[in-house]
């Protein structure tokens, strides 16, 4: 029998270390909210595969839709011989994103390329280059993506150096002493000392920083950018590839600013668990590229589009923009009881939209970030049965990102295994002095 350290050790001898793992178990099978090590150890499943699985491990009609798919054929290249799928979820993606702008899709394979493929896209549209992102947020790790990321290690370390043209604002985080009126201090700051607004192509922002900690872009700060982008020529690009398809209580999370983006950024759930990403924009910016001038040989390949419109189909029947709203007040309502117990590690900011939910770990309450603490309760979690991931600027926060279609008794196992975690490293910690 396989078992994980010899696993280990092949792919220690095998792959580059720059591939880190979070864990040392291997997969063998998996089902909705659950996960299986070659071992045969059970494991409630609160990463997602990051935020990939808001429909769950192989949902059953996800995967009805794939094997009608992989009947009939798997690959022609789009841009060679199209398919009706592709069409199809362009035409259901542009119907469903916010805003009454006529819309237009682009399927890619990976989210940084949706990425790199917006700017492009922004850059064609307006005959400029400068890009704004902001300090925390992540895009991917090519190298265009890497400049855009706002997080050096382990991202961007030995990497550069990096595309010019490219400049970050600080985005709000309260809790650490950021303001909305910082991150327009800054930009007001950087259209009179670096680069004019006239040469700014894009700015693009998460609704929700996901590999940066969840802090939440508020409305009024998303709506004073639409402003800026609309006196200035910008365009305003919402990276949703880890906030989007129902994970924040909304089908996408910009719509809670109440604006419509020139363009979004999409990947992660929109397929599954197979490999699928796009940018959906405004009709009129979509087509400014010159034919050719976008696509890849994998693109939109006919098996992941036929499980993203398996995907659309399991978020509107089993109600899931409703089940995330309801999960994430349940998730922290639970985690506020838990930082209110003695016996738990003390816990800082808890905070989220929908069921995108992370908290701080800290070294006493409102003190400075505690990363050893997160490490430690992720490493704890998983002995105990539960796969849990860290996050954040400071590596303090741990972030939840259990599938949607998980049973309440399901969570509740994980949201006992985390409290019971919580407790076993307070009480280690206290141990060692």
């Amino acid at each position: 029998m396989t078992d994980n350290q010899t696993l280990k050790a092949r792919l220690q001898a095998a792959t580059p270390r720059g591939v880190a793992t979070a864990t040392g178990i291997f997969a063998d099978h998996a089902d909705n909210a659950e996960l299986w090590d070659v071992e045969g150890k059970r494991y409630i499943d609160f990463a997602g595969g990051i935020a990939v699985l808001n429909t769950g491990h192989r949902n059953p009609v996800v995967m009805e839709r794939v094997n009608a798919q992989l009947a009939r054929f798997t690959h022609t290249a789009y841009q060679v011989v199209p398919y009706e799928s592709y069409v199809e979820l362009a035409e259901r993606l542009n119907a469903l994103a916010p805003g009454p702008s006529a819309k237009k899709t682009l399927f890619v394979t990976t989210g940084a390329e949706a990425v790199e493929n917006a700017i492009k896209i922004a850059r064609a549209h307006t005959g400029r280059a400068g890009v704004i992102a902001f300090a925390g947020g992540f895009h991917g790790r090519t190298h265009l993506t890497m400049g855009l990321t706002g997080k050096v290690v382990p991202y961007k370390k030995g990497f550069g150096p990096f595309p010019a043209e490219i400049y970050h604002l600080p985005f709000p985080m309260p809790v650490h002493g950021v303001t909305v009126d910082d991150t327009f201090k800054a930009l007001d700051l950087l259209f009179k000392s670096d680069v004019g607004p006239e040469r700014i192509a894009a700015m693009i922002i998460e609704p929700v920083q996901g590999e940066g900690g969840f802090y939440v872009a508020p409305p009024e700060m998303m709506q004073r950018l639409r402003a800026i982008c609309d006196e200035h020529g910008i365009v305003l690009i919402a990276d949703e590839i880890q906030t989007g398809f129902a994970r924040t209580g909304k089908l996408f999370a910009i719509e809670h600013a109440g604006i419509e983006p020139d363009m979004i950024t999409i990947a992660k759930s929109l397929a599954g668990g197979f490999p699928l990403a796009g940018v959906i924009g405004k009709a009129e910016i979509m087509d400014a590229a010159e034919p050719g001038g976008l696509g890849g040989t994998y693109g939109g390949n006919p098996i992941s589009c036929a499980a993203a419109l398996g995907v659309l189909d399991v978020i509107e029947k089993d109600k899931l923009v409703e089940r995330s709203e309801k999960l994430g007040k349940s998730i922290t309502a639970r985690i506020q009881a838990m930082s209110g117990s003695s016996n738990s590690h003390p816990i800082g900011e808890i905070r989220g939209l929908g069921a995108m939910v992370a908290f701080e770990l800290v070294s006493a309450h409102g003190t400075k970030p505690d990363a050893a603490a997160a490490k430690a309760l992720c490493a704890r979690s998983l002995e105990n049965g539960l796969l849990l991931l860290s996050c954040g600027v400071y590596a303090n926060t741990i972030r939840i990102l259990v599938p949607l279609t998980a049973s309440d008794e399901i969570i509740n196992e994980g949201l006992d295994i985390l409290e019971r975690s919580l407790s076993e490293i307070s009480a280690a910690s206290a141990a060692a002095g």
